[in-house]
């Protein structure tokens, strides 16, 4: 890696390093979602969550397109969809799989 991709990556990671933000881009793997959809899930403001919409939208983590009254959010790149999908294997085992791989 040079060092320009360490500081595109370091700043890609920083984006989606809040709980809220990686709770987002779960959601957003399988399909797009309007703000309401997102707020709703996440339990939280709406103002809360346009500020952490537009911190991935900033960093070209998610895209939007407008319906009429509705913003529908996506990732914009199949690459974050990758990359949320291997943390979850890796970080989001079930308790069982955790208590057999502590044994071998």
């Amino acid at each position: 890696m040079v060092y320009n991709q360490i500081e595109d990556l370091a700043l890609l990671l920083k984006s989606i390093s809040h709980p809220i933000r990686l709770k987002i881009l779960c959601m957003l793997q399988d399909r797009e979602m309007s703000v309401s959809e997102i707020r709703a899930a996440v339990e939280t403001s709406g103002a809360n969550i346009t500020q952490h919409l537009n911190i991935l939208r900033n960093q070209g983590v998610i895209d939007f397109r407008k319906d009429a009254n509705f913003i529908y959010n996506r990732i914009a790149d199949k690459r974050i969809i990758e990359l949320m999908r291997a943390m979850q294997q890796i970080f989001c085992k079930t308790s069982h799989d955790q208590s057999t791989s502590k044994n071998v």
